[in-house]
This record gives structure tokens, sequence and C-alpha cells, in this order.
């Protein structure tokens, strides 16, 4: 049975190597990034570049299971356990994402995400007709899928919180298709990481968000919780890629429940294997 690797003097010290050469990857990429075009497919494409180096120095391994569907548009939903969905999904499918406007005003991590075309959506209700306008303008011109995280935040990876309907205003009354995803952490042999050590080490979750689970004790930045992932070794991500339901006619508040129920019953039968 797989265990989380001791943290020792040597695991810190290599961590901390990789942890540097993580930053120097970025202030290495930021000329390349500034010189690509903001929004356009290559800048897209290229972050998948970008994301596929953050992998590698964090001994991410993806494991994927199913077919990306090739219906366009296409909105992919999935769970959301911490930071590293965000690097895993462009590599594996490329595409951009759908995220809360905040995160565009984030020191250099907002200039990057504009780059690589990533909708930020205000999600305040006066802004909600504009916001939507606009997502489902760039939906309608690209030709790579956008993720959503419908539960909101980041959980502790005990379970799938309920899922916001605003964030499926977008497929309401259009032919976007939506596909289910879901994302699990295992150890490098496979094993499937067990709640305790998914919210002590591997999720990246505020406490006072959780309503089910346990809670870390103690919560990290997302960039300390890159730091201690390089520490312990990282781990084996399994993403399991569903078949788009069928929800032409379906409201907003109907999609994010089929939505729901799906990938998180799918979730709760693999974190029992």
């Amino acid at each position: 049975m797989a265990t989380v690797r001791k943290q020792n003097l040597f695991n810190t010290i290599t961590g901390s190597l990789r942890f540097a050469a993580f930053w120097i990857m970025v202030v290495a990429q930021l000329p390349i990034i500034i010189l690509l075009p903001k929004r356009k497919k290559i800048t897209v494409k290229y972050m998948a570049v970008f994301m596929k180096i953050l992998l590698i120095l964090a001994s991410i391994k993806i494991v994927k299971h199913g077919q990306i569907s090739k219906k366009r548009p296409l909105l992919v939903a999935g769970n959301h356990i911490s930071v590293f969905e965000i690097a895993t999904f462009p590599v594996m499918f490329g595409g951009s994402f759908i995220s809360k406007n905040d995160v565009r005003h984030w020191p250099l991590v907002g200039y990057i995400a504009n780059k690589f075309g990533v909708v930020f959506i205000d999600r305040r209700p006066s802004h909600a007709l504009d916001a939507l306008k606009l997502v489902q303008d760039e939906i309608a011109k690209i030709s790579y899928p956008l993720y959503i995280f419908p539960e909101g935040t980041t959980t502790n990876g005990a379970y799938v919180k309920e899922f916001k309907s605003s964030l499926f205003n977008v497929a309401e009354g259009t032919d976007v298709t939506l596909q289910p995803v879901v994302t699990q952490y295992c150890f490098h042999d496979g094993t499937p990481i067990d709640e305790e050590n998914l919210a002590e080490h591997f999720a990246y979750f505020d406490n006072a968000k959780q309503t089910q689970g346990p809670k870390c004790s103690r919560e990290r930045s997302a960039f300390g919780q890159i730091f201690h992932v390089m520490v312990l070794g990282g781990f084996t991500v399994n993403v399991y890629m569903l078949p788009p339901p069928p929800l032409a006619g379906k409201d907003r508040k109907e999609m994010a429940n089929a939505m729901h129920k799906i990938i998180s019953d799918k979730y709760t039968e693999i974190q029992k294997r």
C-alpha cells in the first residue's frame, strides 16, 4: 500500500531545487509570452507547453481515460481539487478556461492568464448579462474547448460540491456541448489517495468552505501547495472523460444538477476502488 513520502532534508532540498527551477522557467518563458499575440490560437496552444514543464517539475503524471468530444463549441466541466487541474487540462486537451474576474488582477498570473485566452467573467449580479454575452461570443468563435469548475472553489477531495448553476448560463439555449470530466489523485502506483492524505497534503482548499470530509492542519497558498507537492514527489492524476449527456432544451439549473450527479457519482465510484 502506497503512502505519503516522508519529508526529510533530502526531499526538502530536492523540492526546493524543483521549485527554483519552476520560477526560472516562468522568468525564461516571459519574453516568449510577451511576444506571442494575446488570446490567439497559437498562444493558447503554447499554454500546454508552459503547463507541461510545471507538471514535469512537480512529478505529476497523467493517465487518460476516454476521449474529449470533437463537437464544437465545447464546454468541459470538472471537479476541482487543487491548482494542478489548471495545468492538467491544457496539457491533455489544449484549450483554455473560464475564470472569475478577480484572477485578471493577480500580479503576473492575471497577465499570463489573459494572454493564454482565459475568459474572465464578473460574477456580480449587476454585470451578469454582460458577462454572459462575453463568454457566449468567445465560445462561438473559437475551435478549442473551454473549461469550467462549477463548484466555484477547490475542495478537500472527499466529495464534489454542488455546482453553481450560473456557470451554465453560457450553454442555456445554445448549441454548446457540455462534457463532464472527473479528476482523481492517486499515488504513483495507482492507489487512490485517501481522504485524510488528500486533505492534508495534495488538495488545495479553504477549510471554512468545506462541508464534508477532513480538513487540513495547515492551509497553504497556491505556490506553497506547488512547493509542498514537489517535496512529496508528486502524484498521478487519473482523468476520466465521460460522454456528453443529452441536455438540449434544459435550463441552467437542470444542466448543473445533471452534470453534478454524473461527476459526483463517478468520483465516488472510482474513489472506492
